[in-house]
């Protein structure tokens, strides 16, 4: 793996540990974390050893939003803000969602402040365990912005309608409990049980044949939104014939007809 600055990546096993690492700043996100952020998730899912990555925060904060340190420059020479980065540019950054929809599994350890960008990115991971003491905002009215990084398409997807504009439009600060209760996350536990509760989760999905959840995981974020029933019934009987043809399936029938545990994931 090549060396980061402003993240770490770390193999746990068969989980990529990936950590936001600017805690003197909460991990404000940055056009350098950006670029190796998408590069260390495609490395990860790049790793066959790899079954699910995790992603966390440094230090007490998740990601306290983007870095905004030099934007008012921009506005006092009468020109927009100079971009994060190129992607960003072009969009507000749009390759962080789509590279974490094309990855293996992802969980979000949110160990602290998830606000703007430390917000949306986490929406476009698969499941989201946070700590008794984060706290969430997407702040964008606040800076004069609207949503990004997905983020008008998978807030209303993961906490509903009326959650998604309640936290667009107010632009609030909200603790864990309240977050919850919206659907911003899907559970919550004490800060010291964070990282054991997460790696283990992620370690009973990388357990599972590796192809196929990375398969199901891929179907189910396209098929969310395809419209047509029949294309989606296409997709999955095709994928249900390419997995019988791999070892984990064979394995599973075996190990059923032997009355055993299956073995996955075996190399060579």
């Amino acid at each position: 793996m090549p060396t980061y600055e402003h993240i770490l990546y770390e193999n746990k096993g068969p989980v990529a540990l990936i950590t936001l690492n600017r805690p003197e700043r909460l991990n404000a996100w940055t056009a350098k974390m950006e670029l190796e952020f998408i590069d260390a998730i495609n490395a990860a899912s790049l790793d066959p050893e790899v079954g699910c990555i995790v992603i966390t925060g440094a230090g007490r904060g998740f990601c306290a939003g983007a870095d905004i340190s030099g934007w008012d420059r921009g506005i006092k020479q009468g020109a927009p803000p100079a971009p994060r980065s190129r992607m960003i540019y072009e969009g507000g950054s749009p390759e962080v969602p789509i590279t974490l929809q094309r990855a293996k599994p992802t969980i979000c350890a949110v160990n602290g402040v998830s606000v703007g960008v430390g917000l949306t990115m986490t929406l476009s991971c698969d499941i989201r365990i946070a700590s008794t003491a984060a706290r969430f905002s997407a702040r964008f009215v606040k800076v004069g912005l609207t949503p990004e990084c997905g983020s008008t398409r998978y807030l209303p997807a993961v906490a509903g309608i009326a959650n998604a504009l309640f936290m667009t439009l107010t632009g609030r600060i909200i603790d864990a409990d309240e977050a919850l209760r919206r659907n911003i996350v899907d559970r919550l536990v004490e800060p010291d049980e964070l990282m054991p509760e997460v790696m283990k989760l992620a370690e009973e999905i990388a357990a599972n044949p590796r192809e196929a959840i990375w398969a199901a995981k891929r179907m189910i974020h396209q098929n969310a939104v395809e419209q047509d029933l029949r294309r989606v019934v296409t997709l999955e009987c095709y994928s249900i014939r390419e997995r019988q043809t791999e070892p984990d399936h064979k394995e599973a029938v075996q190990a059923f007809m032997e009355k055993r545990p299956p073995v996955f994931n075996q190399r060579g």
